[in-house]
């Protein structure tokens, strides 16, 4: 593929990580009176490791760029909120807009949202892509399609296009759609979601018989798993895996144990990391860091209550998360096992010391690169070990991280 350099960021290189006993953020925090439930919870000491790289710029003059997807033999997929789905070739250049894909509501956060291919693509051909899909009367809804990708070199296209998945109720609000699609170790698919910010939509976050404010986790078919955690029971959709989430944009499997790691928009001083867990209550909108956007305490106005799962790690300030991905690539040795996610919100590369559960260090990266990126909105490790990142905006771009030369 051909690459032009970007920008070279100069790092000294230390014998050891620097480990600070300040927090990474020096902004003031959006809700001061807040108190974590644990130590560690908040506000992890800055820990830099040193690594030196290299900034290039794949592909430039995407249209808010949304999520990047890896085809075998080094194209890349690459959706674009307004409705397009590219392929880049490995000579970097774009394809027209792949034909076949359904209609999307492409106003405010939604659009073509988040792509992957089928864990058996080699053999199958199936790529799957989420969506803001368009209702009746202004209304939407997040959906997710799957077909079978036909790489023409002039026309690509998908063929026999199946909707495997509708969040039920619609809504008329253009916000808080989610979403990533995860495919676990057993090959259901995991779909994050949002509360459609709007109170109507939050307010169902903890109604097991709505969609709103949940993980989904389905068969590639769109067919139920059978050991979902709300099978059989009455009034409750048995798609649904957890609940009380408020707006999940950044979602991927922890590579040691299995499990679904996942970062969401909070409200001022309330993103937050978690694990998703079989059929867990995340508390939103009962309990929650941070305050609302417009001033005054969550409609609960608690951060702790008992039966509601706690994050592993929240911001205060906030980062405005969106894309993230378990570093475990062969070109950077000191990053393996870091979790890198994007900075939406702050315009940088946020990194996290994971322990276990336990996030014990903080790095911001990007915050020198000349001109300033533009909000992330994808993270993810490469199949050649670099780590990929697409920036939001109307000349987005996807860049990549390399070793200094």
């Amino acid at each position: 593929m051909r690459l032009k350099s970007y920008v070279t960021l100069a790092v000294l290189t230390l014998a050891a990580p620097a480990l600070a006993q300040t927090p990474v953020d020096p902004r003031p925090a959006n809700n001061p009176e807040q108190k974590p439930a644990f130590a560690g919870q908040t506000d992890a000491p800055e820990q830099k490791l040193n690594v030196a790289f290299d900034v290039v710029t794949v592909v430039e003059g995407l249209q808010n760029p949304w999520s990047v997807a890896f085809l075998p033999g080094g194209k890349m997929l690459i959706t674009e909120r307004p409705g397009r789905l590219r392929v880049l070739s490995t000579d970097g250049k774009l394809s027209a807009p792949v034909t076949g894909l359904p209609e999307v509501a492409a106003r405010g956060q939604g659009g073509l949202l988040d792509v992957a291919l089928d864990p058996a693509f080699a053999k199958n051909g199936l790529i799957y892509w989420s969506f803001s899909e368009p209702k009746p009367n202004n209304e939407n809804n997040t959906a997710v399609a799957r077909g079978k990708f036909v790489d023409d070199a002039t026309a690509p296209r998908v063929d026999d296009v199946q909707v495997i998945y509708h969040q039920t109720p619609s809504m008329a609000s253009p916000l808080h759609f989610g979403s990533r699609l995860v495919f676990g170790r057993d090959g259901t698919l995991f779909v994050t979601q949002g509360d459609r910010s709007i109170t109507p939509g939050r307010m169902q976050a903890q109604k097991l018989e709505s969609g709103l404010g949940k993980i989904v986790r389905i068969n590639t078919d769109g067919s139920i798993p059978k050991d979902n955690p709300f099978v059989g029971k009455e009034g409750v959709r048995p798609e649904i895996w957890s609940f009380g989430h408020r707006n999940i944009q950044s979602a991927v499997l922890n590579p040691t144990t299995g499990e679904l790691w996942e970062v969401e928009h909070g409200t001022r001083g309330g993103d937050e990391l978690n694990i998703s867990r079989k059929g867990k209550d995340y508390g939103w909108p009962t309990i929650a860091y941070g305050i609302e956007y417009q001033g005054g305490a969550i409609t609960g106005g608690i951060q702790q209550q008992a039966g509601m799962e706690q994050p592993i790690y929240y911001w205060d300030p906030i980062i405005g998360p969106s894309g993230m991905t378990f570093y475990s690539g062969k070109l950077f040795p000191q990053w393996n096992g870091s979790l890198f996610i994007g900075g939406h919100g702050t315009r940088d590369l946020v990194r996290l010391t994971v322990n276990g559960e336990k996030i014990t260090g903080e790095e911001r990266l990007l915050k020198d690169l000349q001109p300033k990126p533009e909000a992330i909105r994808d993270v993810r490790t490469g199949p050649d070990g670099a780590l990929y990142l697409l920036t939001d905006g109307a000349a987005g771009r996807l860049l990549k991280l390399v070793p200094k030369k």
